[in-house]
């Protein structure tokens, strides 16, 4: 986990839209195991967190 995640997630954050479609249509929840979610820095954690949130807003993900 490393420069690769936050990467990806910051492209996910940024709601790009695709001739396929939007947020919802290209995104999905992002879920890792407890093991992954310790390797985390605390920026890679907020971000993953953001795309999260973001995705229950706009596409009705649940926790």
């Amino acid at each position: 986990m490393g420069k690769g995640l936050m990467l990806a997630l910051l492209v996910a954050l940024a709601g790009c839209t695709t001739a396929s479609g939007g947020f919802c249509t290209v995104s999905s929840p992002l879920r890792l195991s407890s093991k992954a979610v310790d390797a985390l820095s605390d920026a890679e954690a907020r971000a993953l967190l953001a795309h999260n949130r973001k995705g229950q807003k706009l596409c009705g993900w649940r926790p």
